[in-house]
């Protein structure tokens, strides 16, 4: 069956959404679980409820739709699951953002009222990703959809921390973390962004308590310095060896701090001795709890400094740091400043200066997490694509500290736990508690923090499908088949979803994790707001159509590398797209009288039939292949390749001829060649560019209710055709010679040329001579003459060599030649003024002097190439003159 409508002309706008409508409505991204069938699943990462979709969205759901696409129409039994993120803090700071614009602060409205302030914004602006992600063709099975916070993942996110608590995996404890002054919160790694900023390097003078003299030490943070409990220098470093062991005064408050040996120091930074504050930097946190130092706390949670830093209480750390540095120098302890550039953290979300500081937190033990998940990719269960990636995995997770799991905010996923003010007893429970479960006193509360947001996120394999409850849906889609995902979140997300994956299903998420790389600009700059070079793909969907976007992010991409985003190639696949749109309206013109039952014999089939037919068959082949292997890109190219360049091209062009003439069996024959290879092309390429491909394939006769679920095209053997295929690729050959030396010569279009052929392969004989209409439809040749292997070659013809064949083609009567010659000799008057100008700056004694090297060698190989087409012209008044 097929529409009756005619096609128009292409407006994506027109068809795109049309189309996701009638696939939504008609279920056909929804399967059942099926065992009679081989499961294939994806989980979508879930995008957060801020999200506006961005390059790098619109990069990983295509790659995912065309595998889930791909396999669909193999026959698989099929799940794509989407979902969101409630992204904790980047949610948190867009309401705070939008309260304040009111006048009031979450403080304010107190935690019930401003969650129901984040549910109402999530609501609200929740549901346009999703949207977003429906308008680029993303075939999820939206029935299906899960948020991280709803009833089903919450079940789950409480069932694993309560059996990490319980199993002594979580603890509780002071640890060094990034810590937002602004946001009042813990932050992860992946929450801090590194700038490169102007700073300075302070040499400051600690006395010895001995009173035997001074230890010079470097700082980048002097307003640290309260909360210094030693000074380290490395154990081989022999110009402080009689130092260690000694005290050293904290200059700012008379405090005596050890000098102590400590394999961190890096004897080439600074003086090669280090002040150590454990309260306040991550290594130095390290640093203390090898040789036992106290910590100090100096700062509040806003980043002020608090009692700890004695008379700098109350101060702002910039405050801070300017009077103590004034107060060394009056001390004469300054030794001297340098500049120094270097990276400063800063919260991603309201950009303010991170502060390192030890905090009391929730932690997961990461050594005894991180065996199975280390061993299930050393083994294979789990391979990364491409395989280099593997060893960033595996570092990360051979290095891995424990994890900081609680945040200090409203929004998420309460923690668990329950604290009794009588009897003291901590108690993390499955269900929320109303009386101590140890002395039942009324007089208990939850802890006040929330989980960090990649907690949830790391449960997303399986508590999206009902976890702890075994599902029919985790029975049959778990574990999932691929990850698809960038390469800057395997450490905080792909890692952290495989070690919470051995432990709970004892069973690895995923099979493959296929790796992107970012989408750059066309500069090769990652695409951001500070630089303004950021690219809305929905307005790019609004002017060329998701096809096209798609096309554009899928061809040239190779796993794991990044990408530059051309408008040009987009402009070139809407072209494409039109290509398509007018192939297949040209053969819904010609097939009136199309009898749907007739199959032609071999025997009916023309060399041209049979070169198309077997090339479909390659096509099939590399694609499928290159699919299969996640060389996604090089499937796209490979489609394109046949669609343009063999379909478009050449076989609509041979077939113009035969259906033009009466109905008749070669009429019938073209027909259902087009129709047979038209159908597959489109569903060959119905994963790349699933709305054109569907709304034209409805168009032509098929079988079935739609491509999307129509079957993935296979290799009909009955049509191999090596041989045909190979003779038909020489025809082009000798075809596109003669077009060459057509434009060569400059014959214009309309002029019927003669062509003798030289032939140094038998077989070709035939093939050329038994279809010389090729080569008058598509080369405007009249006459073809076949040259004896003794014959002397034609004298007046431009000629041209190709495989198992040499073509001359004759010029006599062919170019007018005092019309040619007058167009030489104007181009060769014009080329002897800039030889001349060339020349007379390479004889500038001045010019060679004062100019750089290279713009002197630049200009000698401009002048070379200016003389080679002055003999190139030369040459052809030559020939001219022989006419």
């Amino acid at each position: 069956m097929r529409m009756t409508d005619e096609l128009g002309k292409y407006e994506p706008g027109q068809i795109e959404q049309k189309w996701y409508d009638y696939w939504e409505s008609h279920g056909v991204f929804h399967d059942e679980p099926d065992d009679t069938k081989e499961a294939y699943s994806i989980v979508l990462p879930p995008p957060n409820v801020t999200g506006q979709l961005h390059m790098g969205h619109a990069l990983d759901n295509t790659l995912q739709d065309i595998l889930i696409r791909y396999k669909r129409m193999q026959g698989y039994n099929v799940l794509w699951l989407p979902g969101k993120d409630h992204a904790g803090i980047a949610t948190q700071v867009k309401v705070e953002r939008q309260i304040a614009e009111e006048g009031l602060t979450k403080y304010d409205l107190g935690r019930e009222k401003f969650l129901e302030r984040v549910w109402a914004w999530k609501e609200k602006y929740g549901d346009r990703i999703g949207k977003q992600i429906r308008r680029l063709g993303s075939s999820c099975d939206w029935s299906r959809e899960r948020f991280t916070m709803d009833d089903v993942c919450a079940r789950a996110v409480r069932e694993v921390f309560v059996s990490l608590y319980e199993k002594g995996l979580i603890y509780q404890g002071n640890r060094i973390t990034n810590w937002c002054p602004r946001c009042q919160t813990a932050l992860s790694d992946i929450e801090v962004d590194h700038k490169d900023e102007q700073g300075h390097l302070w040499y400051f003078n600690y006395p010895l308590a001995d009173g035997s003299g001074y230890i010079q030490v470097a700082t980048t943070r002097p307003e640290t310095i309260p909360g210094d409990t030693a000074i380290a220098v490395n154990p081989d470093d022999e110009r402080y060896a009689s130092l260690v062991g000694k005290m050293a005064i904290l200059p700012v408050n008379g405090r005596e701090i050890p000098i102590v040996a400590d394999d961190y120091v890096d004897p080439a930074y600074g003086t090669g001795c280090v002040k150590i504050t454990p309260a306040h930097d991550p290594n130095d946190f390290e640093v203390g709890l090898r040789h036992n130092l106290p910590v100090i706390l100096i700062m509040n949670t806003d980043g002020t400094l608090n009692k700890e830093a004695g008379k700098y209480e109350g101060m702002t750390r910039d405050e801070a740091r300017k009077a103590i540095i004034k107060d060394l120098d009056d001390k004469g302890l300054l030794v001297k400043v340098e500049e120094q550039v270097h990276a400063v953290g800063h919260c991603s979300r309201c950009k303010t200066t991170v502060e390192p500081m030890t905090t009391k937190q929730w932690f997961v033990k990461m050594k005894p997490l991180a065996g199975p998940a280390l061993e299930a990719v050393k083994s294979g269960k789990t391979k990364f694509v491409p395989e280099r990636f593997t060893n960033t995995y595996v570092q990360w997770l051979e290095n891995i500290h424990d994890w900081c799991i609680s945040r200090q905010l409203w929004w998420g996923h309460r923690i668990p736990v329950w604290y009794c003010d009588d009897c003291g007893a901590v108690s993390a429970s499955r269900t929320d508690l109303t009386e101590c479960p140890h002395c039942h006193s009324k007089n208990i509360h939850q802890d006040p923090d929330v989980l960090d947001t990649w907690f949830s996120s790391a449960l997303w394999p399986f508590s999206t499908m009902g976890w702890p409850e075994q599902t029919p849906v985790l029975k049959r889609w778990y574990p999932t088949s691929t990850l698809v995902t960038g390469y800057d979140i395997i450490f905080f997300w792909v890692a952290r979803m495989m070690f919470m994956s051995m432990e709970f299903m004892h069973e690895v998420p995923f099979r493959h994790v296929f790796i992107h790389g970012l989408v750059r600009d066309s500069q090769g700059r990652k695409m951001s707001k500070s630089l303004g070079n950021g690219i809305d793909p929905l307005e790019v969907i609004d002017k060329y159509g998701a096809d096209a976007l798609r096309f554009t992010l899928v061809t040239g991409n190779t796993p794991g590398n990044d990408m530059r985003f051309y408008y040009e190639k987009v402009e070139g696949n809407r072209n494409f797209a039109n290509k398509l749109w007018n192939a297949t309206k040209f053969t819904i013109m010609n097939l009136d009288d199309y009898e749907e039952s007739f199959v032609p014999d071999t025997a009916d089939l023309t060399l041209a039939d049979r070169w198309i037919l077997d090339r479909l068959n390659r096509t099939i082949e590399d694609v499928s292949r290159n699919l299969d292997k996640f060389e996604l890109g090089a499937a796209a190219d490979n489609i394109y390749n046949f669609a343009w360049n063999y379909f478009c091209d050449w076989y609509i062009e041979l077939a113009k001829n035969r259906l033009y003439g009466p109905h008749n069996k070669d009429r019938q024959v073209t027909q259902y060649v087009l129709v047979h290879t038209l159908t597959r092309m489109l569903a060959l390429l119905h994963p790349f560019m699933p709305f054109i491909t569907e709304h034209l394939w409805q168009h032509l006769p098929h079988t079935g209710d739609n491509l999307a679920r129509s079957s993935w095209p296979v290799q009909e053997k009955e049509y191999d055709f090596a041989v045909e295929e190979e003779q038909m690729e020489r025809i082009m050959d000798a075809i596109k010679a003669i077009r060459n030396m057509r434009a060569g010569s400059n014959v214009a279009p309309n002029r019927m040329c003669h062509v003798q052929i030289a032939f140094t392969r038998d077989d070709l004989v035939s093939a050329v001579t038994e279809h010389k209409e090729y080569f008058e439809k598509l080369a405007h040749v009249e006459e073809i003459k076949v040259l004896d292997k003794n014959s002397a070659k034609p004298e007046n013809a431009v000629a041209s060599v190709v495989t198992g064949m040499e073509v001359y083609m004759e010029l006599k009567g062919l170019v007018d030649v005092e019309k040619e010659r007058a167009r030489v000799l104007k181009a060769q008057e014009a080329l002897n003024k800039d030889i001349k100008r060339s020349s007379g700056k390479l004889n500038n004694q001045g010019f060679l002097a004062k100019a750089p090297a290279a713009v002197v060698e630049k200009e000698k190989a401009k002048l070379a190439e200016m003389e080679k087409q002055m003999k190139s012209l030369n040459e052809r008044l030559e020939f001219l003159a022989k006419l």
